[in-house]
């Protein structure tokens, strides 16, 4: 087991990472008769897929040599209806060390195809943009 989560009333949910005692609360967003004052259960799967790519793309630049100091992401997720679901996750990954075009190359195709943005259905669009400031 990974985790445990269990329901602390009024919509929200409290997740236990088992190993490290860490712990998520959840609320229900506002849309849907929460409160909305935590990540939403479906804010977490869209803010794993930017996480997934970061934390695989520090993985490829230790392997690669690739200087990895300062990149970050933002993140946007649209919800749709009849079945309410995630419809599309925009995630603008920010970079701020210096890459050239191939460490670029390799990056980009590192996050493109983390292990999230593998698992998510090819129904849920993914616009990935990437910044270099």
């Amino acid at each position: 087991m990974i985790s445990e989560v269990s329901y602390h009333g009024k919509l929200r949910t409290v997740c236990t990472h088992l190993k490290s005692k860490s712990c998520i609360e959840t609320d229900a967003p506002t849309d849907n008769n929460g409160k909305g004052e935590r990540f939403s259960p479906t804010d977490l799967v869209a803010t794993a897929l930017a996480s997934c790519m970061i934390t695989v793309m520090g993985i490829r630049a230790q392997l690669s040599d690739i200087p990895f100091e300062t990149v970050s992401a933002s993140v946007q997720k649209y919800m749709g209806t009849s079945p309410r679901r995630i419809t599309e996750i925009k995630v603008e990954i920010v970079v701020q060390d210096v890459w050239n075009e191939k460490q670029r190359d390799i990056m980009e195709q590192a996050a493109r195809t983390c292990p999230v943005a593998q698992s998510l259905s090819p129904e849920l669009a993914q616009d990935v943009s990437f910044k270099y400031t």
